[in-house]
């Protein structure tokens, strides 16, 4: 995208947002529950949610303010409370991009949405971080018998339950809902067209998932 403009910007950079102020003209300041839930560490609902979620989502950014957004998943509590004001996520095997870890080693600042199925509100969490290979917590932390790489143990600066609204519209957790994958291409056939078809055939990238998949989930 760089160094091109589209139609979509053109029309966007003239009526451009770009103070507090102006978006206040369009949205009135928060009050009430939105402004009083906010939490300075783990309270007794915090731990009994991340104690049971599955999945989560980690943003980061680095010194040069270019930003990432990764999900992070395990057994539910895989994020464990060490304290009120401590987390400790086991980073698990991946594609050994390590966009988080990076963004965190010069900038240790990320925010967290944790996710329940069924459950319609977000637990969001932000602070800062330190990525550690400490045997004892790596070995701590192990799942099913696989120790992690590293952990990212956070201090909790922020907790707060986001509202339901955004999992209702939709429709996360009604499955009677969901949109068909009809004539979706495969996960293999997208990375086979995103890496310009001369890395690996779509046939020798669904065995690579195969065995990543079933071999090397942690």
């Amino acid at each position: 995208m760089s160094g091109v403009v589209t139609r979509g910007l053109e029309l966007a950079e003239a009526d451009a947002i770009t103070s507090e102020a102006q978006l206040r003209e369009i949205y009135a300041p928060p009050a009430g529950i939105p402004v009083l839930k906010h939490l300075d560490r783990l309270d007794a609902h915090c731990r009994s949610f991340l104690a049971r979620s599955p999945f989560a989502m980690i943003a980061t950014a680095n010194a040069a303010g270019d930003c990432d957004s990764s999900p992070r998943g395990g057994p539910p509590g895989f994020i464990t409370v060490e304290d009120d004001h401590t987390l400790l996520i086991p980073d698990a095997s991946g594609n050994r991009r390590i966009d988080t870890l990076r963004n965190l080693v010069e900038n240790p600042r990320l925010a967290i949405c944790s996710f329940v199925p069924r459950f319609g509100e977000v637990l969001r969490i932000s602070g800062r971080a330190v990525i550690t290979r400490n045997e004892a917590l790596r070995q701590r932390l192990s799942i099913f018998g696989r120790m992690p790489a590293t952990v990212t143990v956070v201090t909790v600066e922020d907790a707060f339950l986001h509202c339901a609204k955004a999992v209702m519209r939709s429709n996360l957790w009604m499955p009677e809902k969901w949109a068909e994958l009809g004539d979706m291409p495969s996960a293999a056939e997208i990375w086979r067209d995103h890496t310009g078809r001369k890395f690996k055939t779509k046939e020798e990238i669904e065995v690579l998932l195969e065995e990543s998949y079933t071999q090397r989930l942690y």
